[in-house]
């Protein structure tokens, strides 16, 4: 693996470079020389990622996801664990403060001294928290999802999200990543940290998947959560990605099942949680994921009446 990335030891922690990652939804990156469309699902207005969505919700402009954040976490974590965290490693994040295109931040791990789980956190230029979590290379310590309080709420406090119950399933569905199709979108993307074992050989042989990829392949269908999401604004709240048998492989079959962990509510938001996870054709999981994700009040019209 060759990659430009220094780490330095910043206060007992490792702390990658300052790097600006793209909402490639923005009018910035659309509007640059040679510019692309921007992914599926974050075309055009209706989403937390376009511009004039996230304006009129109160957030400065459209965000950048969760999913691409991560991407800037894996040479921190090699750092910290070696490259046994694609294998067997995990990263769980609570997503504090959202971003918009180009801002600067930097991806910060804790030093393990016999710790399995260390902290994990992404902080902005000027400080500002961007996302807090945990960090593990193996072990069974309680990661930062696993001691968040998940209590479902009543029926009564639902009306996006009316009628998702805990167990109910995931779209199943199966998928392969083609290794000379990935290393094509390479080319022309917005990835923070672009390793060399993404678009190339691999210590696991065929080219890997990076996190923001796994986290949209093995993520919820579009009819998960019954109709009316349709209607309204989501965002990532929190993630975990957590490896249990080697990196997502290219060129490699995968089938994707998971179910709904439970449904709550806060003052703006509703919002569910579940676990999905992508298993090989020997029936061994790969990969796992632990989502919440938010769908804001005020952008649904069952709560225009309370506008």
């Amino acid at each position: 693996m060759s990659t430009t990335t220094a780490i330095e030891e910043v206060g007992g922690l490792l702390v990658g470079p300052e790097r600006v990652p793209r909402n490639r939804a923005s009018a910035a990156w659309r509007g640059r020389p040679g510019g692309s469309a921007p992914p599926p699902g974050t075309a055009g207005g209706g989403n937390i990622h376009d511009d004039t969505t996230a304006q009129a919700l109160g957030f400065r402009g459209g965000t950048v996801a969760g999913s691409v954040h991560l991407d800037q976490f894996p040479p921190v974590l090699m750092a910290a664990f070696g490259r046994e965290w694609f294998e067997r490693g995990s990263i769980s994040l609570v997503f504090r403060n959202a971003t918009v295109d180009a801002e600067p931040v930097r991806a910060m791990v804790g030093k393990p001294n016999g710790a399995t789980q260390v902290e994990a956190r992404m902080e902005r230029a000027d400080g500002l928290l961007v996302a807090e979590g945990t960090a593990a290379c193996g072990g069974d310590e309680p990661t930062r999802l696993d001691v968040l309080d998940r209590r479902p709420a009543g029926p009564d406090e639902l009306r996006i999200l009316a009628g998702v119950e805990e167990g109910r399933p995931l779209t199943a569905r199966t998928f392969r990543v083609e290794g000379a199709e990935q290393k094509a979108r390479l080319a022309d993307s917005a990835l923070t940290e672009p390793l060399d074992w993404y678009s190339g050989p691999s210590p696991w042989g065929p080219a890997i998947v990076p996190c923001s990829a796994i986290v949209q392949l093995i993520r919820n269908g579009r009819n998960d959560f019954g109709a009316h999401i349709q209607e309204a604004v989501g965002l990532f709240g929190a993630i975990e990605l957590r490896f249990w048998s080697g990196p997502l492989r290219c060129d490699t079959d995968y089938s994707v099942s998971g179910e709904v962990v439970s449904v709550g509510a806060s003052p703006k938001t509703e919002y569910a949680w579940y676990d999905s996870r992508a298993t090989d054709t020997s029936g061994a999981v790969a990969v796992s994921m632990r989502m919440q994700l938010r769908w804001m009040k005020a952008s649904s019209p069952l709560y225009a009446a309370d506008r």
